[in-house]
């Protein structure tokens, strides 16, 4: 069974048109506060981490102090980031296609819209990872396991209403299978019980399987095609479904920031993805580097939202 994928033209478009375009480096003039949605440990700490240490180089003077306010499934703190000082130097992690199906639940204190992105910078690919000692070793196995006994099987993801959860409800369409979605705050608090094996598996991504590979085993990945760290992985399409989507990561500001420190921060964001340091992190880690900045946002985001429609549905949202 096939279905339409949500992200391959995203993708192909993000590659096409939102090629870097990179300014002349300016340093901020003081640290930049750097809050966190979601738990340490996860891919969006990979990032930060990864951005604080690449703009250290460039700007050794000033400092990227990284906040944790997780809670809500991102929820928490882009209900609140509003309220953070409009100064230029405080900027937000956000994730798609969470920031559009959250609010079409009605459950979080905050719309799509009162959301400010300033920059998308990476797309890590859905993967369904199960622990090393898993007596499950193929994507075969999971479908198997799954079928024995309705909602046995019981995958793990970070958050509701979110790119794991979304795909967590595409496996049960394309495989009709039924399985149980787990939420966890992110995927730092998931691993333990990942690798404890009190879950079947994970609806994550490919960046914790290659995260942490030795301790889990990935199945399958939405890629177009085998990931050079996960030879051994099948993709959904080698397994014949039309998959390839995952989740997007970026940075956004309080609305009432100025639209000139919006663009700094943009091209400084368009900067560190460009620098040979992060691609090569980014790489290390799975992360599918993109580059949307303020000037290509509007198109972007219409796109991605009406794209995100068609997930809504499958979760019920929006009735």
């Amino acid at each position: 069974m096939k279905i339409r994928s949500l992200a391959a033209a995203a993708l192909a478009l993000s590659a096409a048109i939102f090629a870097p375009q990179v300014s002349a480096q300016v340093c901020p003039e003081k640290n930049v506060m750097y809050w966190q949605a979601f738990p340490a440990g996860g891919e969006s700490d990979i990032s930060a981490r990864h951005q604080q240490a690449v703009l250290k180089k460039k700007c050794p003077s000033i400092e990227t102090i990284v906040q944790y306010k997780p809670g809500a499934g991102g929820g928490l703190m882009w209900a609140q980031m509003n309220n953070l000082p409009a100064d230029g130097y405080n900027i937000v992690g956000i994730n798609l296609p969470h920031i559009v199906l959250q609010p079409l639940e009605g459950q979080v204190q905050y719309k799509t819209d009162d959301i400010t992105p300033v920059y998308w910078f990476h797309y890590t690919p859905d993967a369904i990872v199960v622990a090393e000692q898993s007596p499950i070793k193929t994507f075969a196995d999971l479908v198997k396991m799954a079928k024995a006994k309705a909602g046995d099987v019981t995958l793990a993801g970070s958050g509701t209403n979110s790119a794991n959860h979304a795909a967590h409800e595409k496996l049960d369409i394309v495989a009709n299978i039924k399985t149980t979605y787990v939420p966890f705050k992110g995927t730092g608090d998931l691993t333990t019980a990942v690798l404890g094996q009190h879950v079947t598996g994970a609806m994550s991504y490919s960046a914790f399987a290659i995260n942490s590979k030795g301790k889990v085993r990935a199945i399958a990945v939405a890629l177009d095609k085998r990931h050079p760290l996960l030879p051994d992985v099948p993709t959904f399409k080698e397994l014949g479904f039309d998959w390839i989507d995952g989740a997007y990561r970026g940075i956004g500001m309080p609305k009432s920031t100025p639209p000139e420190a919006r663009k700094r921060m943009s091209d400084l964001w368009a900067t560190l993805n460009n620098d040979p340091e992060m691609k090569d992190l980014a790489f290390k880690s799975g992360f599918e580097l993109v580059n949307v900045g303020v000037d290509k946002m509007e198109p972007f985001m219409r796109e991605r939202t009406k794209a995100y429609s068609e997930v809504a549905k499958r979760l019920g949202l929006g009735k």
